[in-house]
């Protein structure tokens, strides 16, 4: 039994020191890119009716950027997870609603713009087609959203184009 407490003792003490001295892992460059998205925002559209609001925090250590998303059309909600991925060496972005549907995203930063893409698929008519999310910071504190859909010989479609403005 001595042994057993000498050992527990051991990893804790072992433990404890090695947290305290433990860097935060994604305080990088790198995984702050996607930063200017963070805050609570109202969001337009292109109308200027409100479209929604959006609160956006850093959680897991600061290596994940969490959105909560609530449509002003009632009932509607949504939330994402992006982070940088270090062993891909992009930006990546889980998005999933109250209805069930879900979006997976990838890419990086250009400029002031994170530009995330979904893989290619094909839909029923055998075109081939994938979604591209724009986010873009803009010089006066808002950001704006842009969702695209491009499908093989048809036009661009705008799924989505949101303007942030942060609430006070």
């Amino acid at each position: 039994m001595k042994n057993v407490l000498i050992l527990l003792f051991a990893f804790f003490s072992y433990y404890s020191a090695f947290g305290q001295n433990q860097s935060c892992v994604c305080c990088t460059e790198k995984h702050a890119e996607f930063d200017f998205w963070i805050g609570t925002w109202e969001v337009t559209g292109p109308n200027g009716n409100k479209v929604g609001n959006n609160i956006l925090t850093k959680v897991e250590n600061k290596c994940v950027l969490r959105e909560n998303w609530t449509s002003a059309t009632p009932g509607y909600t949504g939330t994402s997870n992006s982070f940088y991925n270090l062993k891909t060496k992009q930006w990546e972005q889980i998005w999933i609603d109250n209805q069930g549907a879900s979006l997976y995203l990838k890419g990086n930063r250009k400029g002031n713009q994170m530009i995330l893409k979904t893989d290619k698929e094909t839909n029923a008519q055998g075109k081939t087609f994938f979604h591209q999310v724009t986010w873009s910071a803009n010089e006066d504190g808002t950001v704006r959203q842009l969702w695209e859909t491009y499908t093989e010989g048809a036009d661009v479609v705008i799924a989505f184009n949101g303007l942030y403005k942060r609430k006070q």
